[in-house]
């Protein structure tokens, strides 16, 4: 039980339910934004003191009904209520986060010609790509393996202004960090996770400005745009999926519309690749 971590939670996740949201009155003035202690105690059916010890990061283990009564009260949805068991330390798998990747997605990797494609772990490590993934990510294969990390790459890299600008660059790191809070939920004595994570905080006030705000979503599907110096502007599908039979790996694939002109700076960008 991460008892720091579920207290900051909760009253992250408390200061953004308005009395409104869940037809209570809002009479009486409110020092702060959301409810107050007492109004999420009387949704949870629970005391008070449980309550606020719970936000102090002094109360004891919590029941799965606790926490079931919590994430109605707080009115989160399934992914941060996963994200609240797990702080909360109920009983689930120990999972861990391992670097082999498969045979046969290697393999796969090498048949997807035309479609940008790489796998990560939980921590976004980059542990393989075919060759026009990692000429459109910036030549990866001439990278040394430490400096391998789309969340280090995200907001630390002085050339990530090359590849994606303000906007689209704000938007991946949202999405990316509220997926890493799942990850750190998910596999909590992971050494290399926690110090990821110590690393970005010290490092990144940016990082640690959406890590403060605990946005807790797997990553989706989601259109990017990418700005290759060779081809120019590229709009991509980034489609997420699950490795068969290894929950701690996706594989990545970055498609385009087919017959558009970001397909065929794709097709552009393989030709190059291939002929270097």
């Amino acid at each position: 039980m991460n008892r720091d971590e579920l207290a900051e939670f909760l009253r992250n996740r408390r200061a953004r339910v308005t009395p409104r949201d869940v037809a209570l009155p809002e009479a009486g003035q409110r020092r702060t934004p959301g409810l107050r202690r007492q109004e999420v105690a009387q949704l949870a059916g629970m005391s008070i003191d449980y309550y606020i010890r719970l936000e102090q990061a002094r109360g004891p283990h919590p029941s799965h009904q606790v926490i079931n009564a919590l994430a109605r009260a707080l009115m989160l949805d399934q992914d941060e209520r996963a994200h609240l068991f797990r702080l909360a330390g109920q009983p689930l798998d120990a999972p861990r986060i391992r670097s082999d990747v498969p045979q046969g997605t290697l393999h796969l990797l090498g048949y997807l010609e035309e479609v940008a494609a790489y796998v990560l772990n939980p921590r976004y490590d980059l542990l393989a790509w075919n060759p026009l993934a990692g000429a459109l990510l910036g030549g990866l294969d001439a990278r040394p393996r430490d400096d391998l990390n789309v969340i280090r790459w995200v907001f630390r890299s002085p050339d990530i202004a090359e590849h994606l600008d303000d906007e689209e660059r704000g938007r991946f790191a949202r999405t990316s960090v509220a997926d890493l809070r799942v990850a750190a939920g998910r596999y909590p004595d992971d050494a290399g996770l926690q110090a990821l994570v110590a690393e970005m905080l010290a490092l990144s006030p940016d990082f640690a400005r959406v890590w403060a705000e605990h946005e807790v979503a797997p990553r989706r599907e989601q259109r990017k745009r990418v700005t290759h110096p060779l081809v120019g502007l590229i709009e991509v599908i980034c489609q997420v999926m699950q490795v068969p039979d290894r929950d701690d790996l996706r594989l990545v694939l970055y498609t385009a519309e087919p017959g558009s002109p970001s397909h065929q700076a794709l097709r552009e960008l393989r030709e190059l690749t291939l002929s270097s």
